[in-house]
This record gives C-alpha cells, sequence and structure tokens, in this order.
C-alpha cells in the first residue's frame, strides 16, 4: 500500500501551521530571536509545502520553482536561527544566493510539466542549510543550554536523508525505483512531519534558554555602559586570580576615575554626563582584550582586570584608554573629560581581589593628588 503524497502533504501543512501559531504566539511573549525564526522556517515549509499541492494544475508552472524556494529559504531560516544563538549575524547573501539560484534552476527546467524542476540545486540547498544549522547548534557553548546537542542530531539527521536523496537523485534520477520508494516526496513529507513535533518539544526549551541567558546576561551588566556591573566583575575577577594562581601566571588591576565628573554634569547637565561614562566606556572596549575584564565600580570609577598583563602592560593599557577617549567623537558639545588611574599587579596571581583592588586604589589616590590625567602604579604584590 503506497502512502498518499496528498494526504501527507496536506497533515504535514496542518502541523506546520499549528506549530507556527504555537511558537508565534511564544515569540510574542519572549522574543527570542531563535524562536522568531523558527516562526519564520515553520511559514516558509507551510508555504511551500501548499504551493507543491498545485502540481498536476496549470499553476504548476510558478508553484513547483515557488514551492522549491520556499522550502531551501526555510531550511535556511532554520540555519540563520541556529546562528542567532551563537550571536552571529543573519547569513543575508547566503540566504538571498540560495533561494535565487534555487529559482533559477527550476525556471530553466520546464517546471509547466516537469515536477522535479531544479530538483537537484533545490535537494543541494536543502542538504546545505540544514547541515550548517546542525553545525552551528553543535558549536554552541554547553553552558548555553541543556537541548542543543539533541536538536543538532535531529538536524544531522535530516540533513543526511536530504544528502541521501540528492545522493540518488544523482545516481538513478526522481524516476528510480530506489528514490521513488525511500527518497520520494511522500517519505519525504512523513520524515519532515515526525522532525517537526519531535524538534518542536526541544524548540521550546531552546527558545526559553535563550530568553534566560538574555536575562541573565542583561542582569550582569550596566544599564548606561554595557560593561560589566560591580557584583559580576567582582565574581568573575575573583574566580579568574583562582585560575591565574594555578600556574602562576601575572594579572594586572586597573581602578579608573573620569576627572572632574561634577563638573560636566553641573555644567552640561545628566544627559552630558552619561554621555561622557559612555564615552570612556567605549575606550575601556576598544583598549583591552577580549580575555580582559573591565567593569563600571561605581559612579564615574570602573576597574579592568588583565590576565597575564604585566604592571608595565597594564600601565601602557591605561594610557591607551586615555589617547582613545581624547579622540571620541561622541562629546561634540562638551569638553572631553580626562581620566586618573591606579595600576598594581600581581606577580604570582597569589594575592586576592581586594588586596588588589586596595593597593590600585592608593595609587588612584595619589594620581588625583598629583594634579589627575595620570597613571601611578602601585608596587607589585606576590
Amino acid at each position: 500500500m503506497g502512502l498518499d503524497i496528498t494526504t501527507l502533504r496536506v497533515a504535514l501543512g496542518v502541523v506546520a501551521l499549528t506549530l507556527l501559531l504555537l511558537f508565534y504566539a511564544s515569540f510574542r511573549r519572549t522574543r527570542s530571536s531563535y524562536n522568531g525564526w523558527w516562526c519564520i522556517a515553520l511559514l516558509l515549509f507551510l508555504s511551500g509545502n501548499l504551493a507543491f499541492l498545485l502540481n498536476g494544475t496549470p499553476h504548476q508552472v510558478w508553484a513547483n520553482p515557488s514551492g522549491n524556494v520556499l522550502l531551501v529559504g526555510g531550511a535556511f531560516g532554520v540555519w540563520t536561527g541556529a546562528r542567532s544563538l551563537r550571536k552571529l549575524p543573519p547569513p543575508r547573501w547566503q540566504f538571498a544566493a540560495a533561494c535565487g539560484v534555487t529559482a533559477l534552476a527550476s525556471a530553466l527546467e520546464s517546471p509547466g510539466y516537469n515536477t522535479w524542476s531544479g530538483g537537484l540545486v533545490y535537494l543541494g540547498f536543502m542538504t546545505l542549510g540544514i547541515a550548517l544549522a546542525s553545525r552551528d547548534l553543535w558549536l554552541l557553548d554547553s553552558s548555553y543550554s541543556h537541548v542543543h546537542k539533541s536538536m543538532a542530531l535531529a538536524a544531522a539527521f535530516m540533513a543526511a536523508y536530504y544528502f541521501c536523496r540528492l545522493s540518488m537523485y544523482l545516481v538513478e534520477g526522481p524516476t528510480g525505483p530506489s528514490f521513488r520508494l525511500y527518497f520520494g516526496p511522500a517519505i519525504a513529507s512523513l520524515v519532515t512531519l515526525v522532525l517537526l513535533v519531535a524538534v518542536s518539544f526541544s524548540m521550546t526549551a531552546l527558545s526559553n534558554d535563550q530568553l534566560i541567558n538574555r536575562l541573565s546576561e542583561r542582569a550582569a551588566r550596566d544599564n548606561l555602559t554595557g560593561l560589566l556591573n560591580r557584583g559580576t566583575f567582582l565574581d568573575l575577577a575573583t574566580k579568574e586570580l583562582k585560575r591565574l594562581h594555578t600556574t602562576s601566571s601575572v594579572a594586572s588591576l586597573i581602578l579608573a576615575d573620569l576627572d572632574h565628573f561634577k563638573s560636566i554634569n553641573d555644567e552640561y547637565g545628566h544627559p552630558a554626563g552619561d554621555a561622557a561614562l559612555q564615552a570612556f566606556a567605549a575606550a575601556c572596549t576598544e583598549s583591552v582584550r577580549s580575555t580582559d575584564l573591565v567593569g563600571r565600580y561605581g559612579g564615574e570609577e570602573f576597574i579592568l582586570l588583565l590576565p597575564g598583563a604585566n604592571q608595565e602592560r597594564a600601565e601602557s593599557i591605561a594610557a591607551d584608554i586615555s589617547r582613545a577617549l581624547a579622540e571620541t567623537k561622541s562629546l561634540p558639545s562638551i569638553q572631553i573629560p580626562t581620566a586618573s588611574y591606579g595600576v598594581t599587579a600581581s606577580s604570582l596571581a597569589r594575592v586576592d581581589l581586594s588586596a588588589m583592588i586596595a593597593a590600585a586604589d592608593t595609587a588612584l589616590y595619589q594620581a588625583k593628588s598629583l594634579g589627575r590625567n595620570r597613571v601611578v602604579g602601585a608596587a607589585p604584590h606576590s
């Protein structure tokens, strides 16, 4: 008994529509970007599946190529969603190129009577899009979610299935007995139907994990500058110093304070003061490495931990921050503030964080006493 392709496509469409409505409701609540891209992918899969229902009618000439393009768009939509979890930008040109090439290939192979017009390109891009999604899901940090591995494996299975379809298409063509038995539209619709239902259960958990991680990151950051807040910085710095202690590595700490900050607020208003703080935060981010920790310590005071940097290097980085601040273009209406720095280092990384902060604070006080706009170093600790 053969599988009725029309019935399967209708069932797949109903399931896709139901999942789309459920996940759209979830997206409106969470605003999870992955959830949003999954909704877009479901919409494209639904639309492409409906377009194929017009095969065998006078509308096939446009519906069949449209179905190919929409399904390829759905596969690349899944990949885009997976990239969003890793905070990577959408693959805009890859998305457009895949859909454009699929449309061209489908249009050139007599879509009015050939239901497999553009089939080779369609199967190739479906394999590629889903395989790339599997790769990005697998590479997601394990601390991010507890379900991303199972999602990656499900996507890998789907990519492998489409790769087998592509291979058999090349060997036998769409009318070959093995292709029709194992990789034809009916079996493909059944496999897609099962995977959509199975994956959607994990999708809910993954979307919630993305929302929780986004809220946690927002809670760990200072709202104005985007730097680590004081509590988060102290926690991370303490852990980093313990790690460095095991390898006897050096570490340096910088305390920075904007000079005459109160006068900026008094003369230009608090929005100008906020802009000055944001400019200094940007100068810090521009001058340090991705492995360094930068936080807002309180008010106009900032704190930096530089793993692996000795005191001389830390003092050089403080000077780099001041140069970057002086070159800022974001404060055209006020005088760009200067900053004073207290720097200390731990030659063996065996001193605790509170002792390093106390030493840097003493050095910062000396920098202020000596006229501000300078870097003062405290003796390294061992």
